[in-house]
């Protein structure tokens, strides 16, 4: 019998980039090739492809313009969700890597 739940980090599955009812993990079992695979890794480009131009934007913001508080706030929103993003798919692409898949 198989002990390991759905959103068990340690089962064979990949973690995907967006999360499920209430923040949870979510996981697909295959080998790679399916429709959810192929949509994570689509998901995954426009994530890291966001988050270049975004640090692009914040660098020329930083240096060229004075912000103002609520300007400053958004940023820093913005950033935190591209850097939790970001961090989600090397997470993922960890997984895979260590475990040969």
């Amino acid at each position: 019998m198989n002990d390991r739940t759905y959103d068990d980090p340690s089962a064979d599955g990949r973690l995907l980039p967006w999360t499920g009812d209430g923040g949870k993990p979510c996981y697909v079992l295959g080998d790679g090739t399916g429709y959810v695979s192929r949509l994570a890794d689509q998901i995954e480009r426009v994530q890291l492809g966001m988050a270049g131009e975004l640090i692009e934007h914040a660098g020329e913001l930083l240096t060229g313009h004075r912000l103002t508080d609520l300007e400053l706030h958004y940023l820093a929103r913005q950033l935190t969700e591209s850097l939790r993003e970001v961090k989600r798919v090397a997470e993922s692409r960890g997984a895979r890597l260590s475990s040969g898949g």
